[in-house]
């Protein structure tokens, strides 16, 4: 069986990490540390922890003056938060000033479960991903997560990190290297490429099995880093499979697929089809209904690679 390890735990256990690891690393949160872990580095360093109560969009200012003052900034609230409440200051205070603020969001998606719709995040990549000078990542389980957290504060400029709320699987080897801007090929295969991002990489390798017991050789790639997308990648899984498939946790319109699609459309056109969510946003539930109901299931990416290979045949 294969283990699962929570995202956000890992976050704050790498933050207290790299706080032992450089003085200058500060943390903010807005009353949520508890569920965000960023309390394990409050209880360490309380000195270099704010809590900005129920006020991301204050947070975000907070966050800009410190990164001005020479800080490495983590600023964590949940994605449906601090990506709506406060796009203005975003931009305005991140995205115009290219400042050193590392935007951590967990409970990202619809796998909030019982939360219910008000705290979906379902936008949350289209809009980061639309402000320049924006890395955007989503790590595909906790092996990476520790990683992609080092990786953000190693590089000067404005981060989104976008995480989970439950445990997920873990799907990187042991000897696994995140590089910003890099995806991985988690399996190899000819026939088609399934791209996926988050928790949907577990699904899509899922899937991979269950096609390979019928004949079909799929290639799956880990897009991680939304912004920069790696072009690369997708041009080569495109020239050399023929079709590809994008899974992910998000609206249709403006995230993965979007991003795969304009590269694809524009390098090298083949047969595409998406397993994402529609336009709509959905009920309260027990996250792994939700993704049933919803159709973010390794059943729908088998159906989506069987339909994108009649489109290619």
């Amino acid at each position: 069986m294969t283990q699962e390890v929570s995202a956000r735990e890992t976050y704050g256990e790498t933050l207290v990490k790299l706080g032992h690891e450089n003085e200058k690393v500060v943390v903010l949160d807005a009353d949520l540390s508890p569920s965000t872990m960023t309390h394990f580095f409050a209880q360490e360093f309380p000195q270099r922890f704010f809590d900005c109560g129920l006020e991301e969009q204050n947070m975000i200012g907070i966050a800009a003056g410190l990164a001005a003052s020479g800080k490495i900034v983590f600023a964590s609230s949940f994605a449906v938060f601090i990506s709506s409440r406060c796009f203005d200051q975003a931009r305005i205070c991140l995205s115009q000033t290219g400042l050193d603020v590392k935007i951590i969001a967990t409970h990202g998606g619809i796998t909030v479960g019982e939360d219910g719709i008000s705290h979906q995040a379902i936008e949350d990549l289209s809009l980061y991903c639309s402000l320049p000078g924006f890395t955007v990542v989503v790590p595909a389980d906790a092996v990476e997560t520790a990683q992609a957290i080092r990786a953000a504060a190693a590089m000067y400029g404005p981060f989104y990190v976008r995480l989970g709320r439950g445990k997920a699987p873990l799907v990187c080897p042991r000897d696994y290297q995140f590089t910003l801007g890099r995806a991985a090929v988690m399996r190899e295969g000819r026939d088609v490429t399934i791209v996926a991002m988050g928790i949907m990489v577990a699904k899509a390798l899922e899937a991979a099995e269950v096609l390979a017991r019928q004949g079909v050789n799929c290639r799956v790639i880990n897009m991680s880093t939304l912004k920069p997308l790696d072009d690369e990648m997708v041009i080569t899984a495109a020239s050399e499979t023929g079709a590809l498939v994008v899974a992910e946790e998000h609206l249709a319109q403006g995230g993965l697929g979007s991003r795969v699609a304009q590269v694809v459309a524009e390098k090298m056109p083949v047969p595409m089809s998406f397993v994402n969510l529609k336009d709509s946003y959905a009920m309260s539930g027990k996250a792994d209904e939700l993704l049933e109901k919803y159709g973010l299931t390794a059943a729908a990416i088998v159906q989506a690679v069987k339909s994108v290979m009649a489109k290619k045949q």
